[in-house]
């Protein structure tokens, strides 16, 4: 697990992004597709959340690279700023 220090140390980025998942199984789908593609990522849905929040915490993250990931595997996934 990351601890807030780790990541500030290795100059760590967290991007958080709008997302139309509405159940668990594609929840689960899409978190596995980014952690296969994007493994150095730590990764977490908040489904509660009405804007169904993807959050995603690493070194060197291009938030453009995981939008469009996202929607090629058909979901809608913005960046919020």
């Amino acid at each position: 697990m990351y601890q807030f220090k780790e990541l500030k140390d290795t100059d760590g980025v967290v991007e958080i992004f709008k997302t139309n998942v509405q159940k668990e199984s594609d929840r689960d789908y899409i978190l596995a597709s980014i952690k296969n593609q994007f493994p150095n990522y730590k990764i977490n849905f908040d489904l509660e959340d009405c804007d169904k929040i993807l959050r995603i915490e690493g070194v060197d993250l291009q938030y453009d690279t995981i939008v469009d990931h996202v929607c090629d595997l058909g979901y809608a996934c913005v960046r919020l700023e």
